[in-house]
């Protein structure tokens, strides 16, 4: 397909596509791939999504990648308090036409992200003083990673994250040690969020229709998440030692710390089996070793 149009693309329920595309041709837009614009237009899914993100009046959410507005009018009518940010000046425009007036929503032309390792500052500056927040949103995949790795490790962290994303990047959110999938991504989020996938979104429902398979997933802030300071040891410790995710870690420490001694001794005090391997640690593992004062050798 290409620019807007939606031809042979078959039916959708809700949204009248071909009346946008006339809009969007007479603002001069094209979707962009690097910017992710798939537009999710199926109205039983939009109001799906907003459902099982259970929020309601007297929450906050934020929305990431306000599109053509379709999610964030769901959200808005659960009667939640809505902050929608869309990094494209024309959808943000548009949008702002059709939505501006409404109650309860703050529409925002900003980037989610500063950077690949950073929340933006429109981002951190939409976070709520007091009270929890949630996020949601159809995001665009190239963003879908470290968004959720940032926001889980911010300051003031959302209380759940309910987001559409890449079904490879969900499975790898989701997979637990020893699954195909298993990495830094998954390890990351889990240290304080629990993870489930709740519904695959085949590419019919897009316009334009991706190539891949979507997935919704929710993340729940676990009561028993560690600290910030904790967590960002993980962070910095798993770094070090997940570029050689396949060797043994009494080796990888080893190497990283200047002697096998003292990774000995360190895997001792920590109490982690030295013939591990660096992707076959668990989560107590990881913050055992982080929580030990010789991790900052390794930064």
């Amino acid at each position: 397909m290409s620019g807007v149009d939606g031809a042979n693309e078959g039916p959708l329920r809700g949204v009248e596509w071909s009346s946008w595309q006339v809009r969007l041709r007479a603002a001069g837009f094209h979707p962009s791939k690097r910017l992710g614009q798939n537009f999710l237009l199926d109205t039983n899914l939009l109001e799906a999504i907003a459902r099982d993100a259970g929020v309601g009046p007297g929450d906050h959410v934020i929305e990431v990648g306000t599109g053509l507005g379709f999610l964030t009018r769901a959200l808005v009518a659960t009667g939640a308090t809505v902050t929608s940010i869309e990094v494209d000046h024309r959808l943000h425009e548009l949008v702002s036409e059709d939505l501006g007036a409404l109650d309860g929503l703050t529409l925002l032309r900003a980037d989610a992200l500063n950077g690949k390792h950073a929340l933006s500052s429109e981002l951190l500056s939409a976070i709520p003083h007091a009270g929890p927040w949630h996020l949601v949103g159809n995001l665009p995949y190239s963003i879908s990673g470290p968004l959720l790795a940032e926001c889980a490790r911010a300051e003031t962290p959302p209380k759940s994250m309910t987001v559409l994303i890449q079904r490879e990047m969900a499975l790898r959110a989701a997979a637990t040690v020893g699954e195909e999938g298993w990495g830094l991504l998954g390890m990351r989020l889990q240290l304080s969020y629990v993870v489930r996938h709740l519904r695959v979104v085949g590419g019919a429902h897009f316009r334009p229709r991706p190539k891949v398979e979507s997935s919704l997933i929710q993340l729940e802030r676990r009561p028993d998440a560690p600290s910030a300071s904790l967590q960002e040891a993980v962070v910095r410790l798993s770094s070090a030692l997940f570029t050689r995710r396949k060797q043994v870690v009494r080796r990888v420490l080893g190497d990283v710390m200047g002697g096998k001694e003292r990774a000995a001794a360190v895997l001792e005090e920590a109490a982690v089996a030295p013939e591990a391997r660096v992707e076959g640690l668990s989560e107590a593992d990881w913050l055992a070793l982080a929580s030990l004062s010789a991790w900052d050798e390794l930064a």
